[in-house]
Parts: C-alpha cells; structure tokens; sequence
C-alpha cells in the first residue's frame, strides 16, 4: 500500500528565522511518529508562497507569519516595507487553497490584535513564534491532518467487519454466508468479493448510525464533508442526486407555487416538478445550431423571468452542463435572491470543483442556497452515492428532513455511505494534486485529438451558442467534446468501431459529436490509447461526412395545467403517426399527460400539462423516422405503433386551468 506524504509550508521573512524553524520541525518531524510523512518547506516571500500554493499537489499546510517585510535598498541604507498583511495572505491561500489547514505565527504582544483581525478568517490555529516548540507545533499540525484524513463512517464500518458478530438480522446473505460455497451462486460471490458481503449490513447495527436520523457516524462524516465542500449543512444521498433534486422541491415548493427553470434541466427536476405540485416557468436553453448542443439559458432571459416572476419561490439550474458550461453565477444569485427567491443549482457532473482553483467559483462560493453533487461521477464514490450541500439561511431541518425520509430506503447500502466519506477524504487530502494531473491530461487530449487533422476539439467559442457569448460562461476542461464529421463515420459506427476494436467507450453523443469525460481516474496510458485509436481511424482517409443539421427542438408552448395534476390523469393513447406514416393530426390541440423525452439530448419536448401543437407532433414523428438510434423516455408502444398519452376531453374540463 502506497503511503503518503505531506508537506507543510513555513512564510517568513527573516532568513535565519527561516532556516531554523524548517530545521526544527523536520527534526521534530523525524523523531516522533509520522504515519502521515509529514515534512517541511520555507518561503520567505508571500509571492513565492502563492507559487508553492499553486503547484504543490502534496501541500496540506501553511504556517504564515503574522506579518511579512521585505528589505529594499536606497543607497548606503535599507528600509524595510510591509510585503503583505496576514490577513490579505490568508484570504488569498483561501481562494486558491480552502482545503488547506492555516494557522499564524504570532508575536506575543501583538497576539489580540492579530487575533482580532483575523477572526473572521479561515484560520485553524496560532503558534508564538518566539517559544519555538517545534514538538509541540508539529503534535498539532499532524493531529489536525490526520483529522482531516478521518472517515468516522468508514472506519466505523471497517471495525464492526473485524469484529465478526454473528448475524441474525437482515441481510438475507448474512455476509455472503447464503452464496459462498453455492454450486449455483458462488461464482457471484467470488466474483464481487467477501468484503462486498462483510460490509453490506443494515439498520439492526446501531454503532454504524441511521442515515434516516444520524446522530453518530454518519452525523460526523457528513459534518466533514460540509466542511470541505463549503456549505453549513451536507447529506448524504444513496438514490443519487436524481433524488436530492426532489427533496429539495418537496421542500421548498408547496402545490401550485412557481418555479422557474430551465428547460434542459435533467429529467429528476421536471419529475419533481410533478411530485411537489409546483407550477413551473419552463425558460429557454440557448441552442448551438451547428452542432445541436443545448447550452445555458441566455443571463437576459433568466433576469427578465426573475423579474416577470417575483412570486417564485425557486430557481433551479445546472451548472456545469454535461457539455461543460458553466454559468456565471453570482449576478443570477444575486437577482435572484433580491426577490427571496431560493437558488437551487444541480452540480451533479461538477462536485469535484471545490477542490482546484481552475474550477472555481463553485454554486456555493457564488452564492447558491442549496447544490446537488453526483460524487459518484467525478469523484470516487460508488454508483448513486451523492450530496446535497445546504447553505439556505431560512433551512427548514425539519420538513427537508421528512422530505428526504420520504425518498430514502430504510435499508440503504451502507458501501455507497462509506464511499461518500472516502470521497471527501480523498478530495479534501490529495484532491489538488489528481484534479492538476487531470487538467494536464485534458490540455494533453486537446493537443492529441487535434494533431489527427480529421478529428476536433471543440473550444469554448465552438460550443458557445450566439445568445449566450457574452454572459460570462466558462467551460470545464475535463469535459471534452469532439468534431468528428471528418472521419467519415456516423457517430453510431465510430462508437461501434471504438467500442468493439478499440475497447474504448466514450461519454455521450450526439449527431456530429462525441463526449469525452475526464477525472480523476484517468490516466495517461488511456490518453495513448485513445489518440493510438483516433490517429488509426484518421489514416483510413475516409471521405469526410457533412455536418449533420439536427432538427431543432421547437420553443415550449404552453402549460395550460399542473403538471402533476395532468400526469396523474388516466388519459387515453394517441398513435402519433396515422395508418399512412403521416404525422396524426389529432395529436394538435390535445394535451400531454406524459414527459416526453429524445435523447440526446435529453430535454422534454413536452412534459404532463403541456399544449401539443402540429409543429411538435412533426417533431416527435420526425425522431421516431430518423434512421439514428435514439431512446424515446415517455413514448407508449401499442403493438408497433408509437402512441402519446394524452388528457380525455372530460379530464380536461374537470382540471383547474393555469
């Protein structure tokens, strides 16, 4: 087992002072216990500090004297000027760094000043510096990292498996017991693991706490991740952020109240929207003509809803988008929040953002009340293993908690608990390092991808849609997205090719693009397998293909019902294509009871309430006839005929109109 190491980083302006506290506390270092491989580094300018800062993946420390000078010469004399103060250093390393543990050197009769000062900041300690305890100072430092190296869940888990209790309580398994040595089954055992078994356990274990109401193990772990991902509150999600959204609306939305989001929002947002009653204001994503990518909503769009809707009582957006865009955030907020109206923003493909300053800021540092985390995309937790980051200061504990009650299993697995506290530790201990490596990765992809002359990496101003140029967007660089129209393959065959003589599988497609998504399990030997692949195809000079011009989803038309009282309506099918493959005229005028969802790119051309008009039957009809294979989440087949569920004439007149 690889161990680790950490350095700690010592700002002073004093040479000899310098020297002598690094030596001091490496000594110090090497004589007591050191699990962690702590040592030490000194700089004595806040300018090479920063540097350190920003390029120091194994940094977990920084002592920085209270206050910094530097000497400058005029003629024969010397004079010596302030270089910075400790406060302005200390918010600085927190911008870049707020991971890192921070704590002053002090003089002692200046301690209440400096003290005082920096109250407010995010300082973890202070040390005088003229007792030079360097034991003493190393002790607290290396407690405290080891502290942030906690995982109260896991380690609890782990030591309840070696504790080796017999089971009589769920699971049925009863630690694999029921599979191991199976004639029928036993190859599944084998195959996921004893330990899979061991840990998979269940409420009957009070030492391993309740995810329903946690007081112990859990309560702890999920106050450490608050603490990393920057929020008052964090909860652990085991149904995946598809359920965190719908807490949330159950607990900010009562039946019939507005909430403003954006149309291509994942689909958990518009079946909360169904659950919580709300009555949503669907707005409008910004379209990529050339290349059918669906962006943010226009910031002029979303200002003027924000205005034209100050009854909402939510807004709800993704940032970043699966294609990596990512809005600018704090004017949204702050207009929002000038209305009281709460900002809810699903970070499902960016919760690893916290952790490196090319990221940031993240929904939380711009100002958001509540994010939802996918930690199982992009960090390294199990499949359905999320986080909801709170920092609403109107938190309802209560009722959220009976919200999320409402939607978590009585039996969760612990394994996606333990993972969670695994995540964070990693993220909080090595996360700066990983995600550097993987943004050198994503530059090296670039660079690869682009040197085939057949395949392209699409840049920010490619995927940048027209309406939205000048709204401040960023794109995240470990989301890839690739040209491939010179290849002269469609997309299903180079997928198909990638997939089966390549052994590769990508992200996500769309006519003309391929999705590639980078994290911090990537490495640099699936980088040159990938470019060995690309380059091969690129030399089959194939003859390159034209853009595909992907039919555009036409704008929302109107909601003329809740969307939940639609949906809950028996209603009755209709075929959307008539005996002569012609678009059924009936379908125009009549009302949607289900969402209906193409993809990609995966935005509801309709959802339950919604008015259907003649341009967006073609639409669906001119889906269900492309010659592209597309999933179709909400169409209903009778027999071989594609059918949509639509509102009777007498639900109709029974239902309270918008």
């Amino acid at each position: 087992m690889p161990k680790p190491a950490c350095r700690i980083l010592v700002i002073n302006d004093e040479h000899l002072v310098l020297r002598e506290f690094v030596k001091g506390l490496n000594a110090a270092a090497r004589a007591l216990d050191n699990p962690l491989g702590i040592s030490f580094m000194g700089v004595t300018t806040a300018k090479e500090a920063l540097a350190v800062i920003e390029s120091e993946g194994n940094l977990q420390a920084v002592l920085v004297d209270d206050r910094l000078y530097s000497l400058t010469k005029n003629g024969s004399s010397s004079k010596k000027h302030l270089q910075t103060t400790a406060i302005e250093l200390v918010q600085r390393i927190t911008r870049l760094r707020p991971e890192l543990d921070v704590y002053i050197l002090i003089a002692q009769e200046k301690e209440d000043d400096v003290v005082d000062a920096l109250f407010a900041e995010a300082v973890d300690g202070y040390f005088y510096r003229e007792e030079r305890d360097y034991r003493g100072i190393y002790r607290i430092l290396n407690a405290q990292i080891q502290e942030r190296a906690r995982t109260p869940f896991y380690d609890q888990l782990k030591n309840y498996v070696w504790m080796a209790k017999d089971q009589w309580h769920t699971p049925g398994h009863s630690s694999g017991e029921s599979l191991r040595g199976s004639p029928w089954v036993d190859d599944f055992y084998e195959f996921m693991g004893e330990h899979v078994f061991d840990a998979d356990l269940s409420v009957s274990v009070p030492m391993l706490d309740s995810l329903m109401e946690p007081k112990g193990v859990i309560a702890e772990a999920q106050a450490m991740a608050a603490k990393a991902f920057g929020a008052r509150r964090t909860f652990f999600a085991t149904n995946g952020t598809s359920t965190a959204n719908k807490v949330i609306f159950q607990t900010l939305l009562a039946p019939g109240e507005k909430l403003l989001l954006d149309r291509n929002c994942h689909k958990s947002v518009h079946h909360g929207v169904v659950l919580s009653g709300a009555h949503p204001i669907y707005l409008d994503s910004a379209l990529n003509r050339k290349y059918g990518l669906y962006g943010p909503v226009p910031k002029k769009t979303l200002l003027n809803a924000i205005k034209k809707h100050p009854d909402a009582q939510a807004l709800i957006l993704t940032s970043c988008t699966y294609d990596g865009l990512r809005y600018d955030l704090a004017p949204i907020v702050a207009a929002a929040h000038a209305r009281g109206i709460k900002v809810i923003i699903d970070e499902a493909w960016y919760g690893f953002a916290r952790f490196h300053p090319e990221f940031r800021p993240t929904a939380l540092e711009a100002g958001a009340d509540y994010a939802t985390q996918s930690t199982h995309k992009v960090l390294s937790a199990f499949s359905q293993a999320s986080m909801i980051h709170v920092n609403d200061p109107g938190f309802r504990e209560h009722l959220f908690r009976e919200n999320f009650n409402m939607h978590t299993s009585t039996s969760p697995q612990y394994g996606l608990i333990a993972s969670l506290d695994v995540a964070r530790k990693q993220a909080v201990m090595e996360g700066f390092k990983l995600l550097s490596r993987t943004l050198e990765l994503a530059a090296e992809v670039r660079k690869l991808v682009n040197s085939t002359k057949v395949f392209r990496v699409l840049e920010l101003e490619d995927l940048l849609p027209e309406q939205v140029r000048h709204d401040g967007i960023r794109l995240d660089p470990t989301k890839v997205t690739i040209d491939i129209s010179g290849c002269g393959y469609t997309v299903d065959d180079l997928q198909k090719l990638l997939f089966e003589r390549y052994n590769i599988q990508t992200e996500k497609s769309t006519f003309n693009t391929l999705t590639l998504l980078l994290t911090i399990g990537t490495t640099r030997s699936k980088v040159s397998r990938l470019y060995d692949a690309l380059m091969r195809i690129a030399r089959e000079n194939r003859a390159p293909r034209r853009l595909v011009q992907s039919p555009e989803i036409p704008a929302f038309t109107r909601l003329t019902f809740l969307p939940r009282d639609a949906y809950y309506c028996g209603g009755e099918l209709l075929p959307v294509l008539d005996e002569r493959e012609r678009v059924n005229r009936a379908l125009a005028g009549r009302i949607c009871a289900d969402q209906i969802v193409p993809y990609p790119p995966g935005i509801p051309v309709l959802v339950p309430g919604q008015l259907i008009t003649r341009n967006v039957a073609a639409y669906v009809a001119d889906l269900l006839r492309s010659q592209k294979r597309m999933e179709m989440h909400g169409i209903v087949h009778e027999g071989y005929a594609p059918c949509i569920r639509v509102l009777r004439p007498g639900e109709e007149k029974a239902l309270r109109r918008l």
